[in-house]
């Protein structure tokens, strides 16, 4: 058997995201700042053979039914777009929350896509792949490449990436699931759009322009689950917090630290405070 090849599938976090208007095919059009944690899953995928997928790890048991998992969806996508795909084995090492704004499952499929491409010599800007990752899902093609950009659209156009100043962030999830559905059923869309964020590139504008903006679905997902207001409330409360914000469609907050120092006293002050809450201090990647 060939040596299984590995890739780690990093948590993405919506820094800001503004609701533009609904589209005519029911969806709706966004903007959104997307970055990577340093922290996520892991894929592993053994080529040769069938097509296969097992879960294992702490998260696992939440992340449904098998033959409906983003990895297998994003495997059929290519193997669509490129006759005699070599196929294999997955092992996914599931460690994020599960329907948690994080785009757990997206970030999955992205990774799924790349280890296919490496396995069966693919270029990484082969326009299969990122046909491949649109047909799966909105944020799959953010997640191709991991690193931070502007999404826009449902998620289909994507800026050229850019680097951020160093920062620190904690991840808490109350231990809640929210499905994007239902937050964007109860989201009401009055007055215009709040302004494009804009960033110069020194830590001081980033941190003044994130200041500036918003989660637009941060209101719809408290109505929903009102503890995450108490995860946002509680997070602005902590020393050296510099940004308190949900990601994405919920439940999963963020808070924004200047030091990794800091960060980690929070995080480990969240845990005792709360600890039926995942917590994880981790950074930013640039």
């Amino acid at each position: 058997m060939p040596a299984a090849l590995v890739e780690k599938a990093p948590a993405k976090i919506n820094l800001t995201l503004r609701v533009i208007g609904l589209r005519r095919d029911g969806y709706h059009d966004i903007e959104s700042l997307v970055a990577f944690a340093g922290l996520g899953d892991t894929l592993s995928f053994a080529p040769g053979g069938n097509l296969a997928l097992a879960v294992r790890g702490p998260t696992a048991a939440a992340s449904g039914s098998i033959v409906e998992n983003l990895v297998l969806q994003a495997a059929h996508a290519l193997a669509e777009r490129v006759a005699g795909l070599k196929l294999g084995r997955f092992v996914l090492a599931k460690r994020l929350p599960v329907a948690a704004g994080l785009g757990g499952g997206s970030s999955d499929a992205a990774a799924a896509i790349r280890l296919l491409a490496h396995a069966n010599h693919l270029a990484r800007d082969d326009p299969r792949l990122m046909q491949a990752a649109r047909a799966t899902g909105a944020d799959v093609p953010v997640c191709l490449d991991p690193r931070p950009r502007l999404m826009r659209g449902v998620g289909d156009i994507l800026s050229d990436p850019f680097e951020l100043p160093p920062v620190s962030v904690i991840l808490v999830n109350p231990g809640i699931m929210l499905a994007t559905k239902n937050v964007f059923a109860s989201l009401r869309i009055s007055g215009p759009a709040q302004a494009e964020f804009g960033w110069t590139g020194e830590r001081a504008g980033f941190f003044a322009a994130l200041a500036g903006s918003s989660n637009d679905l941060e209101k719809p997902a408290i109505k929903l689950q009102p503890i995450i207001g108490d995860v946002l409330a509680t997070l602005r409360a902590l020393p050296s917090c510099r940004i308190a914000r949900m990601s994405g469609s919920g439940a999963t907050c963020f808070g924004l630290f200047e030091r990794a120092g800091a960060a980690s006293a929070a995080a480990r002050k969240l845990r005792a405070q709360h600890p039926s809450w995942w917590v994880r201090a981790t950074r930013v990647a640039a």
